[in-house]
């Protein structure tokens, strides 16, 4: 089994989703011996981002393209060709001003290639990635989860699920730890509560398998 284990937070080992994917990962191999993990970190692996010579066409064709679009192609495919040959997608996804961060939209961008990780077809887009699992940390300083205002003012997970269920992955899990910038009390409640999720998490995968 292939597991990608991706960081996104720009602030090093201060990062609490960081810590998280690391407790993820660790669990999740505990879980499944087998596993071959690998590792993108964004914060010094990110792509550029996204313009008219990486639009170029991205499935290995170099005929007719400029020097720059051969070398964003390169990016690109290297990108997609990691997140297709994955099994298990852990992801680290900060909030930062009510999104992502942007090296995470940036890697999402390169993976939103027609004909590998979608299609349109006559009844609209379908994924081409299926079978995958994704695992995200989120984490928050407020909290955003349990209020119609807060849950408007959130694009962070909203976006993750729509973009992975338009690469055609349904198994999408969020182990969430928010309220991380409200006092010490908060943040430790938040970490208890998370440490809670991953486990749940790693046994609905098991439960997954056995069915």
């Amino acid at each position: 089994m292939q597991l990608l284990h991706i960081d996104s937070s720009i602030t090093g080992e201060q990062s609490v989703s960081r810590q998280l994917t690391r407790q993820i990962v660790d669990a999740f191999v505990a879980a499944h011996e087998d596993t071959e993990v690998r590792r993108l970190d964004l914060l010094t692996d990110a792509p550029a981002h996204f313009t008219a010579d990486a639009m170029a066409p991205r499935t290995g064709q170099t005929d007719g393209l400029s020097e720059a679009q051969k070398r964003e192609n390169a990016v690109s495919e290297r990108l997609v060709r990691q997140f297709l040959d994955s099994d298990v997608i852990i992801v680290g996804a900060p909030f930062y001003n009510f999104s992502i961060p942007t090296q995470l939209k940036a890697w999402l961008d390169r993976l939103a290639q027609p004909g590998r990780t979608f299609r349109y077809t006559a009844s609209g887009p379908e994924g081409l990635a299926k079978g995958k699992t994704v695992i995200v940390a989120s984490t928050r300083g407020g909290v955003y989860s349990t209020s119609e205002q807060g849950q408007a003012m959130e694009h962070q997970e909203s976006y993750l699920k729509v973009m992975f269920g338009f690469f055609g992955i349904t198994d999408v899990r969020f182990v969430r730890a928010e309220g991380l910038g409200m006092g010490p009390e908060a943040k430790a409640k938040a970490l208890e509560s998370a440490a809670g999720q991953i486990a749940a998490a790693i046994e609905m995968e098991e439960l997954a398998e056995a069915a």
